[in-house]
């Protein structure tokens, strides 16, 4: 990631903090991040669930000025990898768009989930579509933000599920660029060892640039993706934090929460980290 605003930034996912009429709703990510003492945010650009292209935010300029780590994560239904035609090219347009959208607000990076292919098919199809995908944006320039691919928790068909996966996805996207997202519930979820889960990650890709930092409510190898607050899970938190200092990057929470939980979660960080 470009330009660490502490020597571990850690930043929460809050939501876009706009009305309907896209307008700022009580300050936005900004005062979100200023409440729970936080060094960065990532926020949506739009309907994480929908197929809409996002809007100019009202408070470009300021995400831009401040010195508040920006991370967008793509919508969840992209799927790049997938050999649906009516789904991979919609998403390959979309990916573009809220890559534009993000440089607007000046974000770090733009983390996307690797995707999955159908049952019937065969990974390595996704893996090339994903190959494509990069290839052709380098036509018109790349994306105008790094694009930060996350590991993901379930799916036998998934691009980024298990680490023989990844580095076969990364044979064809390393020499893109791609950026590598850990979520720790994620790993969780899929069976990895999280004691040496950075190491095997780099051994891979080179890079980990951004941790999603998320207990899980489930045990290890369940392929469910449901997070817990830090000290509240399956994970030991000393774990939690290992993987964190391990990493030595930016560090996002995904944690359930209101603010004051997510205020004591960055204390709790921040003081181990020290």
């Amino acid at each position: 990631m470009v330009g660490a605003v502490a020597a571990h930034p850690i930043g929460v996912h809050v939501g876009p903090g706009l009305t309907e009429d896209n307008e700022l709703d009580a300050g936005g990510p900004l005062a979100r991040a200023a409440e729970m003492d936080a060094d960065g945010v990532q926020v949506f650009l739009a309907d994480p669930q929908g197929w809409t292209a996002p809007r100019p935010r009202p408070d470009a300029e300021a995400l831009q000025a401040g010195d508040v780590m920006v991370v967008v994560h793509a919508p969840y239904v992209l799927n790049v990898a997938t050999t649906n035609n009516r789904i991979r090219i919609p998403s390959r347009k979309l990916l573009d768009k809220h890559a534009q959208a993000a440089a607007a607000i000046g974000a770090r990076g733009m983390v996307v989930h690797g995707g999955h292919v159908l049952a019937k098919d065969d990974p390595a199809a996704g893996v090339d579509n994903w190959r494509k995908t990069f290839a052709r944006q380098a036509e018109s320039g790349g994306f105008a933000v790094p694009l930060l691919i996350e590991n993901t928790a379930g799916g036998g068909n998934a691009m980024a599920r298990d680490l023989e996966a990844i580095a076969r996805l990364w044979e064809v996207v390393g020499e893109f660029g791609a950026g590598f997202v850990l979520d720790t519930c994620h790993a969780w979820a899929a069976g990895w060892d999280l004691g040496t889960a950075v190491d095997d990650v780099r051994a891979i890709t080179g890079r980990v640039d951004l941790v999603h930092l998320n207990n899980s409510r489930d045990p290890a190898g369940s392929s469910r993706d449901r997070h817990a607050p830090l000290g509240d899970g399956e994970i030991p938190t000393e774990l939690l934090v290992e993987v964190a200092r391990a990493a030595d990057c930016p560090v996002v929470l995904e944690t359930p929460g209101d603010a004051a939980s997510h205020a004591a979660e960055i204390e709790l960080l921040r003081s181990a980290l020290t």
